[in-house]
């Protein structure tokens, strides 16, 4: 807007931005967080809180929306700043959206998986009554700045986390990926997703996998935001993870909660004989090289049952099952039998 340009330019009004980071990552970055706004003279605020599964909470959106509404911000021209991983850049989100019925805001992602994740899309919530992302909305961000050297300090468990979504995107739409996830993975692993110089034998494979990790989570997400079409690839691996991650917590992570719930279903297509018993060999080796959970002894049969009529409740009384039909292809099924389920799990649990 060049009149807001103007404005700031000008020096007729100074810049001002309120900040949430996660206490971790202001622990790791906040002194260069803090200097960049000195440097460039905007007067601000930082609200560093713990944001992790456990206390995704309304409880921690209305303590930063007293913060918001002490340090008094314009609620057109003067965006929220959500610096942190996934679970801070979705409460934020929500604060936002709720602030004066929608304050602008910024996702700066510092993991992995919400570099490829969270970023991406309108979704923001908060977990209630110990079901995940039940409460929450749709209000897309107006910018996600991307940054890969946040990745560089976060643990190698992390690493492996955000490669689980990634997995995702490839089996249901690029073969490509895959492939590159396949020949690549430990090397991702080993260099923490940064760019090299010396990297030439591996093509940057960094900026490769994330690239084509988001802009095919871009392709689904962008001509159906606010989920009128509930027939979605990207719910590969969240048709049982959700029940699963919040049963077992702290034990899994989401991209590993989702990441067993994605074995499970490779079974499902296998059984159902969507795909070979190679293509689901290569498919769990791969999610072994990538040093991801494919079983978890949290995930039983009963649990299995309650995740699925869960499903039904919030899809329309269909269970809209993406599975593979190949690598890099995918379809969504509604008739897929309990007795195949049921096999395909004693299959799951005896490998």
């Amino acid at each position: 807007d060049p009149q807001q340009l103007e404005l700031v330019t000008s020096g007729k009004r100074k810049l001002r931005r309120f900040i949430v980071i996660d206490e971790v990552v202001d622990e790791l970055y906040g002194s260069r967080v803090r200097e960049y706004f000195q440097e460039n003279n905007v007067q601000h605020r930082i609200l560093a809180l713990p944001t992790t599964e456990e206390t995704k909470s309304m409880d921690l959106v209305l303590n930063i929306l007293q913060e918001v509404q002490d340090f008094s911000i314009d609620r057109r021209t003067e965006p929220i700043i959500a610096i942190g991983g996934g679970v801070c850049l979705d409460i934020v989100g929500l604060a936002a959206s709720l602030y004066r019925r929608r304050t602008p805001y910024i996702r700066v992602p510092t993991t992995l998986l919400s570099y490829v994740d969270a970023s991406v899309g309108a979704k923001n919530g908060v977990n209630f009554l110990q079901c995940k992302n039940k409460l929450g909305g749709y209000t897309p961000p107006v910018a996600s700045f991307l940054d890969r050297s946040f990745i560089q300090s976060i643990p190698r468990r992390h690493i492996s986390n955000g490669l689980g979504e990634i997995l995702k995107m490839a089996l249901m739409k690029h073969k490509g990926l895959f492939d590159l996830l396949k020949s690549h993975g430990k090397y991702l692993l080993d260099t923490k997703f940064q760019s090299y110089s010396g990297s030439a034998d591996h093509g940057d494979a960094a900026l490769q996998t994330t690239r084509i990790a988001i802009e095919t989570m871009l392709e689904e997400l962008a001509p159906n935001l606010w989920e009128d079409d509930l027939d979605r690839l990207v719910d590969f691996g969240h048709l049982i993870s959700p029940e699963l991650e919040m049963r077992v917590l702290p034990s899994l992570m989401h991209g590993e909660a989702v990441n067993i719930d994605m074995a499970f279903m490779t079974y499902v297509a296998y059984v159902r004989g969507l795909i070979t018993a190679e293509e689901k060999e290569q498919i769990i080796q791969c999610m072994r090289g990538l040093e991801l959970p494919v079983w978890h002894g949290g995930c039983s049969w009963s649990l299995i049952k309650k995740a699925l009529m869960e499903r039904l409740k919030h899809s329309g009384g269909q269970p809209r099952m993406p599975l593979p039909t190949g690598l890099g292809v995918a379809e969504i099924f509604n008739d897929t039998s309990e007795e195949t389920l049921e096999r395909a799990y004693k299959l799951w649990v005896r490998d």
